[in-house]
């Protein structure tokens, strides 16, 4: 029997050390991923048993967020920034499926993500579906590729799932936040998770040390006060901050909650 993962590996793409992308697939159940992704990613699993759960989890929050915001909002728009590796019920299926004529942006900066695009780029006959290669570190670069596909003088929705948690300074998270909410209309939403220490997860530390040590790129966790902070000035949608678990899960009473922060927030 052969080994899961990709069948060539673009040029660029490194084999010898796990790679994010790769090692969210993995425990989401997916194929595209390599040797050392696995062997990290059950280490991670080992030192933090619930991370699979937490990739779950936050997969399943990105599902009723974009439902929410297409259907019971009404946004056409999506730009979804740190897309990963495709997988079921991807943003612009999701979003397509409620409304048909959605148009989606993808972005992310890692090459075997660009190598799987095409995947990405089935759209519905109504709506569009883009792909951008840019590092979220680059706003500008963002919006200025985002408005070939979106119109940004009406209302997007940026999707930023466990992006900002990969830049390591808190102040220049904030700046991109800011960059690309600032540049939206009135209406806007910003839809975020991100990695905590707050919401238990026994383990998570140990993890998120050890993938630093191993693995890239680096991650950090945040409080609720510095996540809390990416959401300055916008109307946070109930229930607020809390497990992205737990967001209009429906079952939030008996759900225990995973150590990953989930919010939508509106620009006034």
């Amino acid at each position: 029997m052969t080994e899961p993962g990709p069948r060539t590996a673009p040029s660029r793409v490194r084999t010898d050390i796990a790679h994010n992308a790769r090692v969210w697939n993995y425990w989401l159940g997916g194929s595209d991923h390599y040797p050392v992704d696995r062997v990290v990613g059950d280490r991670v699993t080992d030192l933090y048993p619930s991370i699979g759960e937490v990739a779950r989890a936050d997969r399943a929050f990105l599902g009723r967020a974009v439902r929410h915001l297409a259907g019971d909002v009404g946004t056409g728009q999506f730009l979804d920034i740190g897309t990963g590796l495709p997988t079921a019920d991807n943003t612009h299926e999701i979003a397509q499926h409620t409304a048909p004529d959605a148009r989606v942006v993808y972005v992310d900066n890692d090459p075997i993500v660009l190598a799987h695009a095409r995947s990405l780029l089935t759209s519905s006959p109504e709506g569009a579906t883009e792909y951008i290669a840019a590092d979220a570190r680059d706003p500008e670069r963002i919006l200025r590729g985002a408005g070939r596909t979106l119109d940004l003088g009406r209302p997007v929705a940026v999707m930023m799932l466990g992006i900002l948690n990969f830049i390591l300074d808190t102040e220049e998270a904030r700046s991109i936040v800011r960059t690309l909410m600032d540049s939206l209309p009135s209406g806007s939403h910003l839809v975020l998770t991100h990695p905590t220490s707050e919401l238990g997860g026994e383990g998570n530390e140990a993890a998120m040390r050890f993938w630093n040590e191993n693995a890239t790129p680096p991650i950090t966790a945040r409080s609720r006060s510095e996540f809390a902070s990416f959401l300055d000035g916008m109307d946070v949608l109930e229930p607020g901050i809390v497990s992205c678990s737990r967001w209009r899960s429906g079952s939030a009473s008996r759900n225990p909650g995973v150590a990953q922060f989930g919010a939508v927030g509106r620009k006034p």
